[in-house]
């Protein structure tokens, strides 16, 4: 695990060189984590136990009167570079969306794709029984019937305001908790993705009232609840997730280009998004992933 505990530094002592090589560390692991949280395709939560960190945030959130004053000293500087990692990237989604929002959906498409075999993995670590394999079917096609029917049949784009903005913050910590949800393709079916993020960009007030505090109070209610249905249910709970995932990317597949440019670029952005996950996703099998 990357973080351990250690004991507390006296107030006004200086930081040692090993201090502040952990304290960049565990900013360039925030950063990390804060844009998997805006990015389609990538979770935050995967990230969090890429990093080592998905544990050490559960006691946190489960048990804090032990484990607060365990791992206090790396809250800081992931709390920071969380920030910067979650405001920035949605400023440059934001641009892109304007820019073409089909071409932007294939690239994070392609992203979702390719995390799809890591997470049909990680789903059967502990076999795949029946219930598995119903959880999974039932969870997709609820889904996808629900998204489909208001998106695409009501034609139903949701109206920003305070309470969906609330929603997309909900969404966002429970990516966190639950680690392979990407919560993004949920908000681009139901018309709410790009908004938010322009309103995140130009760090609007009532978006950022609204995002953040869902988030915090969405992880502090289900961070009990699901660790205790992962030790209990976890085929059941993981293969939901991925039913999830696979039926909120169908929705979101873009239906309209203005021309045979865009649909070669979509094609184009969709196969370097599979390619990039593919490598993250080697990559975390060659280097050995943080512990969970």
């Amino acid at each position: 695990m990357i973080f351990e505990g250690a004991e507390a530094r006296p107030v006004g002592e200086p930081w040692n060189k090993g201090e502040k090589t952990r304290a960049l560390r565990d900013f360039l692991c925030g950063v990390l984590i804060g844009a998997g949280a805006i990015l389609p395709g990538v979770s935050g939560g995967v990230l969090a136990v890429v990093f080592g960190i998905y544990r050490p945030l559960m006691e946190m959130l489960t048990r804090p009167r032990t484990a607060i004053p365990q791992y206090w000293r790396f809250l800081p500087a992931l709390g920071l570079g969380w920030a910067v990692g979650f405001l920035g990237v949605a400023k440059g989604i934001a641009v892109c969306l304007d820019w073409s929002a089909a071409v932007t959906t294939w690239l994070f498409i392609g992203l979702i794709i390719g995390t799809v075999p890591s997470l049909f993995r990680e789903a059967g670590k502990e076999g795949r029984r029946t219930s598995a394999w119903v959880s999974l079917f039932a969870c997709a096609a609820a889904v996808f019937a629900g998204l489909f029917y208001v998106g695409r049949v009501l034609s139903v784009t949701v109206e920003p305001s305070f309470w969906w903005y609330n929603f997309c913050g909900a969404l966002w910590g429970m990516s966190v908790v639950i680690p392979g949800l990407t919560s993004s393709s949920v908000m681009m079916a139901l018309g709410l993705y790009q908004p938010m993020l322009e309103g995140l960009a130009r760090l609007d007030l009532l978006v950022l009232s609204a995002c953040l505090p869902g988030m915090v109070i969405t992880m502090l209610l289900l961070a009990r609840l699901v660790s205790w249905f992962f030790r209990r249910h976890y085929a059941v709970a993981y293969h939901g997730i991925l039913g999830i995932v696979l039926a909120s990317t169908l929705v979101i597949v873009p239906t309209d280009y203005l021309g045979w440019w865009e649909v070669a670029l979509s094609a184009l952005c969709c196969a370097g998004g599979y390619a990039l996950a593919s490598f993250l996703d080697k990559l975390d099998r060659t280097t050995g992933r943080g512990a969970d």
